[in-house]
């Protein structure tokens, strides 16, 4: 089986309802995100971050994957399918898709303050005296501005081996994720699906840019895939 690598960001989960983690005012109830996604911010005022991150996971628990999600599943029974996003939702997981790279955590899940502390799974509000074992207090499992991208190194090994890319709903702005294009090999087919695309099929060789949102141009892509595999 050929490998197939899908880069997604928050243009496939917008489609089932989230709200986007920066909307175009930079702002969230009045907030900079800067106020609510750094480790600075934490440490200022943990409830606020607390409460952010609250509202993301009851919101994350009332919605459901959408034909995009469903559809990448699909790519499992052709291809060695590895998916790669920067989303913190589990719409992937809940569509069935087994191999995911959450580049920048994930809101179901919590962690120790204490430097290497373990994960754990988390569906309710997380509230300051929230502490692990060892009596620290608990921090949402999410990779904060500022802070390291501990799977990166993985996601670029995964991606140097791409026989094929997929891009889905990401402005290719947020780095250090955007910088994993540069990681395929020369010659493999990269196809971005994005209803704004921010790069052009002349900035790339072997580009293809698909302008819809996800919930059409992923299954269609992905029906195009199979098809060259039987």
């Amino acid at each position: 089986m050929k490998n197939i690598v899908v880069l997604t960001g928050a243009g496939i989960s917008a489609e089932s309802g989230l709200k986007t983690f920066r909307d175009a005012d930079g702002l969230w109830e009045g907030h900079d995100v800067m106020q609510v996604a750094t480790p600075q911010a934490f440490a200022r005022n943990p409830e606020l971050v607390l409460e952010f991150y609250n509202q993301r996971r009851r919101q994350l628990l009332q919605v459901s994957p959408n034909p995009a999600h469903m559809a990448l599943k699909q790519l499992e029974s052709y291809y060695k399918a590895h998916i790669i996003t920067q989303n913190v939702d589990d719409l992937h997981e809940r569509a069935g898709s087994s191999n995911v790279i959450h580049l920048h955590g994930e809101l179901l899940k919590v962690r120790s303050t204490k430097k290497g502390g373990k994960e754990i799974n988390w569906k309710k509000d997380l509230l300051l005296g929230d502490t692990c074992e060892q009596g620290y207090q608990l921090r949402p499992h999410i990779v904060w501005f500022g802070e390291a991208v501990p799977l990166l190194e993985e996601a670029i090994k995964i991606t140097a081996f791409a026989d094929i890319l997929v891009i889905i709903g990401t402005s290719m702005q947020v780095y250090p994720a955007a910088s994993l294009i540069d990681f395929v090999p020369h010659m493999t087919p990269i196809y971005y699906i994005d209803p704004k695309p921010s790069i052009s099929e002349n900035s790339r060789q072997n580009l293809t840019i698909i302008p819809e949102k996800a919930k059409k141009g992923v299954p269609n892509l992905v029906a195009s895939l199979i098809d060259i595999t039987t």
